[in-house]
This record gives C-alpha cells, sequence and structure tokens, in this order.
C-alpha cells in the first residue's frame, strides 16, 4: 500500500547486483517506498522473474528509464554502469536527490576522470556540485547535498583505516602499499569470460595491475589530505567467492608510532560508529565475519619489519562497499536516523 508520509524512490538498473541489493536493503526500511525500478534490458518483466529471492514484495514491474515516471519521486539511485550515467543524471528533475553508484562522479578532476576513463566527462558541471559519499569521513557535506557520489569498494575498504591515520601523521604517506582481495560480485553481472566458474573456482588472480581505476579514488581522498600528491601500490585480486573485500595494507610508522598506537588512533577516531569496528590487538578480520551487513572491521599488526605495521580491513563489497553506504548516505541526505535499513547483522557461517 503506498503511502505518502515515506520517502519515494526510483532505483535505475535494478537488475544488477547493486540494484538488488538496495530492493532488499529498501524493503526493509522503516521510511522508504520504492516506485520505480529501471532496466533497459529486462523492461516489462517484474523482479522476481530476474531475482527470484526478491518476489512476493509489491513492486513495481521493470521499465525502461525513458519510460520513467519522475513526478512522484523524492530520490533515485543510480546503478548504471559507468560512463552511461552522466547524461541520464544531468536530465533528471532538479527536484531529485541522486545516490550515484557508478564512478561516474567520484573523481573532482576532470582530466583525472579522462585519463582513467577512457572519453571526456559529459556532465562538468555536475561533476563540481557531486559530494564523495565515504559516509563516516563526509557526513557534514553528504547532508545537504543534491548528488552523491557513492565510493568505490576497494576505496571504502581502503581509506577507512587510512584516512585517520593521515590525519593524526601516524604513518609515511609516500609508502602505501594495499593488497587487496574480492569476490567476483564485484565485477557486475554481465555475462564475462574471465567470470565464468571455470575461469574463477579454484583459484586467484591480480587484475588491473598498476592501472585499476580505484587507485585515483584512493589517492584523492589521501592527497586531500596530506595537502599534496599521494600515489599508492594498489594491486586486486579477485577470489572464488561471491561477496566481500579483504584488504592488507602495508605502512611505514612516522613519528616514533608503533602498531598499537595506530590501533588506538582509529578506536578514538571510531569510537560510537554504528558501522566501522577496530579489533583487539591480535584479532583479525574476515570477509566471512561481515558478509551481507554494512560493517567494516579493521585491524592492526606489528609487522616483523621493524618500523613498519599491517592494517586489515574486510568489508561485504555489495553492501558497505556499495549498496549498503548508498543507503547510509540516503539516510543522511533525507534527515533520517542513519542506520535505518542496515541493522541486520553479518550472515555466518
Amino acid at each position: 500500500m503506498a503511502t505518502t508520509n515515506r520517502l519515494r524512490i526510483g532505483i535505475l538498473g535494478a537488475s544488477g547486483y547493486t540494484g538488488a541489493e538496495l530492493v532488499r536493503l529498501l524493503t526493509r526500511h522503516p521510511e522508504s517506498e520504492i516506485r520505480l525500478l529501471t532496466a533497459d534490458r529486462q523492461a516489462g518483466r517484474p523482479l522476481a522473474e530476474v531475482f527470484p529471492h526478491l518476489g512476493g514484495l509489491g513492486l513495481p514491474d521493470l521499465v525502461k528509464v525513458e519510460d520513467a515516471d519522475w513526478s512522484g519521486l523524492d530520490l533515485v539511485f543510480c546503478c548504471l554502469p559507468h560512463g552511461t550515467t552522466q547524461e541520464i543524471i544531468a536530465g533528471l528533475p532538479r527536484h531529485l536527490k541522486v545516490v550515484d553508484l557508478s564512478a561516474d562522479f567520484r573523481l573532482r578532476d576532470p582530466t583525472a576522470y579522462a585519463q582513467w576513463y577512457g572519453h571526456e566527462h559529459r556532465a562538468p558541471a555536475l561533476q563540481q556540485e557531486a559530494v564523495y559519499g565515504l559516509t563516516e569521513l563526509k557526513r557534514d557535506a553528504i547532508r545537504p547535498a543534491r548528488l552523491v557520489a557513492n565510493p568505490g569498494c576497494y576505496p571504502t575498504s581502503a581509506q577507512l583505516p587510512l584516512v585517520p591515520l593521515f590525519e593524526a601523521g601516524a604513518i609515511e604517506r609516500d609508502d602505501i602499499i594495499i593488497d587487496a582481495k574480492s569476490g567476483v560480485s564485484g565485477a557486475g553481472r554481465d555475462a564475462k569470460q574471465a567470470n565464468l566458474f571455470a575461469e574463477v573456482t579454484e583459484g586467484i588472480h591480480a587484475y588491473g595491475i598498476a592501472g585499476h581505476r580505484h587507485a585515483p579514488e584512493i589517492e584523492q581522498g589521501l592527497s586531500e589530505i596530506a595537502g599534496r600528491p599521494v600515489t599508492v601500490n594498489f594491486t586486486p585480486h579477485l577470489m572464488p567467492m561471491s561477496r566481500g573485500i579483504l584488504s592488507t595494507i602495508y605502512v611505514r610508522l612516522a613519528n616514533g608510532a608503533g602498531a598499537d598506537d595506530l590501533r588506538r588512533t582509529l578506536q578514538e577516531r571510531y569510537d560510537g560508529e554504528p558501522f566501522v569496528r577496530v579489533l583487539p590487538a591480535g584479532a583479525a578480520p574476515a570477509t566471512r565475519h561481515v558478509r551481507g551487513s554494512n560493517h567494516c572491521l579493521i585491524g592492526v599488526f606489528a609487522d616483523r619489519v621493524p618500523g613498519r605495521a599491517i592494517l586489515l580491513s574486510a568489508i561485504d563489497n555489495l553492501v558497505k562497499g556499495a549498496s549498503g553506504q548508498a543507503v547510509q548516505n540516503m539516510n543522511l541526505m533525507a534527515g533520517f536516523q542513519e542506520t535505518a535499513g542496515l541493522e541486520q547483522g553479518a550472515l555466518f557461517p
């Protein structure tokens, strides 16, 4: 039954993994109502035919973007592929708030965007308007925003442990190594040979070596804190699992700090945060500890190499790394309780 006091939501690109995850989360949200679902190749079909686990929820059928009625909406989540989002968002009515889950508005410098994504930015005015939505670090900017660029999954897992340590001057800013592993859902739902079961199972491989598009996004956030350009060594790996990211980050200590100091800095920074938890000494996070949840778990270890430390960060790439953080940002933009719709714990085993 439609109500008039709930936030009226549209999801563009609802037939992908992040779109489906938004539906899963928002159908349990006490203050929102899904009014529009688009998926051009699946237009005319009920969502339950595309995702049977989302059946019986009273959702609207899928439609093409050009057939969407924007008049009855308050906020739109955009889950469309990179490069297709800019012109669509630029054409939306100005009354709509937007949370974009693509990479199209994450990089503030249009030249950097063109370098990493292979074409000029098609909505440069919106690029300047967009607010980067790493929730725990950007709340004050997110609340009044009209357009929020939801962060990438790897940048979320890397920046949450690194940014507070940059702010505290506890680590050297020119010696950061990020070794990250992700589940296959991070590559999207389109059929790709490299993601076939026989290609992925019983193995692990690196990809985007020295050229992954999330590197400049991580560097943008760290450079903002440092006040000068920062470069990181970032290598992602594909794991034979459906969900999860584990980032292992190697850092060099600064100003006499030790691993205990890093842990204390992170604990103080995230004290009281509902979704970020710093583990006690000796405890290591794992992807199975966050599966299906909006949580980020962080561990800190002293390296056996003197003067170095190892940070571990675990998230679910589809929740805190995408749709869950998008709902968290929506909650801020709409003035809701930040945890609304996101209270579920991890699924284990």
